[in-house]
């Protein structure tokens, strides 16, 4: 099976499953983060790792960690997955996306404010804001900023009955980013 098929697969046997005491399924949140990215006028390298950065959920089945005080660090086995199917600037994003949030409470007074009570709880399993040694760290990492843009369209992401394309609009966008990874490891 192709990473494609492995996407269209965890999305159809985990997709619709809760998003974490938020009152989406991971699916409708996944499309609606995608759909904000595109929407901002993304490159389609973001928009798939808008729609691919909570994989690491599906992949893992980690849907009630959090009610069970641990983090599942699902931005790692994403990305660990993702790797060997996509470029960095699919990756990355995903990766940091995280780490993002935990910088932005650090940078902006006010998101904090703007975080959902699961993401509340969340962000407090994940270590909190970042200190000011890790934020300046964390600025200065190549795909940072869109994992910023990132962070804020999944914080966006949450809003039930909200109409969005579906998964197949995306097929063609994630084929092609896994085309490029694979056109350069040739």
């Amino acid at each position: 099976m192709d990473c494609v098929d492995r996407i269209f697969e965890l999305f159809s046997g985990r997709g619709d499953a809760e998003y974490f005491g938020e009152p989406v399924s991971q699916k409708e949140h996944a499309l609606q983060v995608a759909h904000f990215a595109a929407r901002d006028g993304a490159s389609e390298a973001l928009i798939v790792a808008a729609l691919l950065h909570d994989i690491g959920h599906l992949l893992a089945g980690t849907e009630d960690m959090a009610e069970k005080s641990i983090d599942g660090r699902h931005e790692d086995a994403g990305f660990a997955w993702l790797k060997n199917h996509f470029g960095p600037e699919v990756t990355e994003p995903v990766r940091l996306h995280v780490n993002a949030k935990r910088y932005l409470c650090r940078a902006d007074p006010s998101y904090l404010g703007t975080l959902s009570p699961a993401s509340l709880l969340s962000l407090q399993l994940q270590g909190g804001a970042l200190d000011e040694s890790a934020a300046h760290s964390f600025e200065h990492q190549p795909h940072a900023k869109d994992a910023v843009r990132l962070r804020r369209w999944d914080d966006q992401g949450k809003i039930q009955g909200l109409d969005v394309p579906g998964l197949d609009y995306y097929r063609a966008m994630i084929e092609q980013q896994a085309k490029h990874r694979s056109s350069r490891s040739v």
